[in-house]
């Protein structure tokens, strides 16, 4: 309601300008490549290395020998070098159909009065707790184990005929001999009174043991679980061995647990659990409490657990996508819900009793596996190719098609943030149509940089330099020699091309100072994980390089491996053919974009105009005050936003940038005077 002043006096009213401006959104690196497991082909973000390892795995054994992907040391090297986000992109062999792998054997007993009768049959079962066939209460109930009389033939209980409610509609086998019944002899109840029974000779108050027939009872699944991760490699299915671990089991895939059931609340417990564990000794990756199977109630579990999944990628218009199905976020990073096979809506009656026909199907307590997962690491390869052996046609096990579409999502730009590109394992020399793409996509997007790899294993400074001749972009940039370092996973020492390991002296570059400052140098271009270069470059292999904007790796005996250059591709000189100016650029227009798409819609103003400025001139006195610019301007104003341009509905915003420059090239005059001589002022 307006506040106004009717006779003379004061009104005090507060105006709020005190919002706090947030800071920009800080983006890490991409990495494209093939990993152990993982989502095929969709983009993952993690957060450090022991989560990359949880859900893309280590190492991986190959012709008998163990083998860390390059994305795996890549990965190992950006988080130990300070980085904070990554985004992860599995790329697998084409050849064959990938699947996550289904959750096995998760039963209830299901049906008419909480038993059904159906002609499957079912090899063996436990009944939970006081088994309810009428919903009316069984009295006396005992032996609520599978029978021993042999897998197959049922489960066996006693009742107290006594205490027992309607049991109508229900055929039950009588299985030992007793005064009043014989073996095999068949009772159906018929009517709500025991007294009504087909058997003449029953009578109240008699004890009897009965079985349930496989005849008479069937598995229902309840719901079934799906792997994230694909590939056949998922699979634990199998017999379980001493300790109740699984004959196939591994640390790479997954064991489920119902780990509590109550149907008088309608929920249950799941949890998540390694492949290799054991009964005694588990190893819990997730838990999921008071799930529920009622599509109605908060806590269902397709909610709790999430049911979204990707497609495979497809293209449309020039533009690649991953479509997504599912109704609910995923919030467990191994399974989602594919299917409910027996909900139940609206657990309770009026009275805040549960339905007798929902009772019955909740899980079973106890655990399981997974299976029909599909795809194999090296289809029809009795060796993959790693490391400094990588081919044309075999890197790390797949081929450089199977990258094709990993690179074209990348120029979603909306979907997937990133600041550096990277693939590990692509060489322009034998895979030039990927890296070309690599490029491709950072050109486009023109808010990242791709770190590409030129030459393999063994080239010359004379073969890297004519190899970058090729190239002219200011969003591109390329290091040599191959690096070799000490495999944490495997114990060997491998060679990797450069690109797997520069995207950690990029985030130590972030983390200890700033993006404009250069990646390279004594400071901050040490490669510690590194034990030696391929080759020791001379100074004068160094000016060789340098001038072919390949950025030397050289090695120096205090200092060991060093990054000791920062070109960017470009030919043309100018402020863009440096590494820490492009990242600059980078940077500043990544937050003033993030500040920009908030006017979108607004008012043509001038105070939509001032609301930019008081966002954007501080943040860039603040990149200024740490040594990013020399100077810098924003004009947002009617100078440059006039009728006309107000009238194609467009704001003009123009923003003026003095880089700072790096100190490459140091030169010092050692000046020798005699004796009296004065010294220059």
């Amino acid at each position: 309601m307006a506040e106004t002043l009717i006779s003379p006096g004061v009104l005090a009213r507060e105006n709020d300008s005190s919002q706090i401006t947030q800071g920009p959104r800080e983006y890490g690196a991409a990495i494209i490549g093939p990993s152990v497991k993982g989502p095929v082909e969709k983009p993952t973000e993690v957060s450090s290395y022991s989560e990359y390892l949880a859900i893309f795995g280590g190492a991986v054994t190959s012709g008998s020998q163990q083998y860390s992907y390059l994305n795996q040391v890549a990965a190992n090297n950006y988080f130990r070098q300070g980085g904070n986000s990554l985004l992860v992109t599995r790329v697998v062999s084409s050849s064959g159909n990938w699947a996550g792998a289904q959750s096995k054997d998760v039963h209830t007993l299901h049906g008419h009065q909480g038993l059904k009768e159906t002609t499957t049959g079912q090899t063996d079962w436990t009944l939970i707790g006081s088994f309810n066939i009428t919903g009316s209460g069984l009295g006396s109930v005992s032996g609520l184990t599978p029978s021993t009389a042999g897998a197959g033939s049922g489960a066996e209980f006693t009742i107290d005929l006594a205490k027992t409610a309607s049991l109508e509609g229900v055929s039950i086998i009588v299985t030992n001999s007793g005064s009043d019944y014989e073996a095999g002899d068949t009772i159906t109840f018929s009517s709500a009174s025991l007294g009504a029974s087909t058997d003449p000779d029953k009578g109240p108050g008699t004890d009897l043991t009965l079985r349930i027939q496989d005849s008479n009872l069937q598995a229902q699944t309840p719901f079934t679980l799906t792997t994230i991760s694909k590939g056949d490699l998922m699979n634990s299915t199998g017999s379980e061995i001493g300790g109740g671990a699984l004959d196939s089991g591994s640390a790479d895939n997954l064991r489920w647990e119902i780990t509590a059931t109550n149907t008088s609340s309608g929920v249950f417990s799941l949890a998540i659990r390694r492949g290799d564990d054991k009964q005694n000794q588990k190893a819990i990756l997730e838990t999921f409490n008071n799930i529920s199977l009622d599509p109605l109630a908060p806590n269902y579990i397709e909610a709790a657990i999430g049911n979204s999944y990707c497609g495979a990628p497809t293209t449309e218009g020039g533009d690649t996508y991953l479509p997504e199905y599912g109704n609910y976020v995923n919030k467990s990073r191994y399974v989602y819900v594919s299917h409910v096979q027996k909900k139940t809506p609206n657990y309770f009656d009026n009275n805040g009793t549960p339905k007798n026909e929902f009772t019955g199907s909740l899980p079973h307590l106890g655990s399981g596996s997974f299976g029909d997962g599909a795809g194999s690491l090296f289809p029809g390869a009795s060796a993959a190719q790693f490391n400094e052996n990588i081919t044309a046609g075999d890197i790390q096990g797949i081929s450089a098609n199977d990258y094709t579409a990993s690179i074209a999502l990348m120029n979603n730009k909306d979907n997937y943030q990133f600041n550096l590109l990277s693939a590990p394992g692509l060489i322009h020399q034998v895979h030039p149509s990927q890296v070309n793409s690599l490029i491709a996509v950072a050109e486009n997007r023109q808010d990242c940089l791709a770190v590409i790899d030129l030459r393999r294993y063994g080239s010359t400074v004379g073969q890297a330099t004519a190899a970058a001749s090729g190239f002219d972009t200011s969003y591109a940039a390329t290091y040599w020699p191959w690096l070799q370092s000490l495999d944490a996973d495997t114990g060997r020492q491998v060679w990797a091309p450069a690109s797997t390991f520069i995207p950690g002296v990029y985030a130590f570059t972030d983390a200890s100072s700033d993006p404009w400052f250069a990646p390279a140098g004594l400071t901050r271009g040490g490669l510690g994980q590194v034990l030696k270069a391929e080759r020791k470059l001379t100074s004068g292999n160094r000016d060789s390089l340098y001038e072919a904007n390949v950025n030397p790796i050289a090695t120096f005996p205090q200092n060991g491996v060093v990054v000791f250059g920062q070109k960017t591709l470009q030919k043309k000189s100018s402020a863009l053919d440096r590494v820490n100016v492009r990242r600059l650029l980078i940077a500043l227009k990544s937050f003033i974009s993030q500040v920009a798409d908030n006017l979108v819609f607004e008012q043509n103003t001038i105070a939509t105009r001032n609301n930019f400025l008081t966002s954007v001139n501080p943040y860039l006195e603040g990149v200024q005050q740490r040594q990013g610019l020399f100077a810098f301007k924003v004009v947002m104003d009617d100078s440059n936003n006039t009728p006309d341009v107000i009238d194609r509905n467009e704001l003009i915003g123009q923003i003026y940038l003095q880089p700072t420059k790096t100190a490459e090239f140091i030169i010092l005059d050692f000046n020798v005077l005699p004796t009296g001589a004065t010294f220059p002022a």
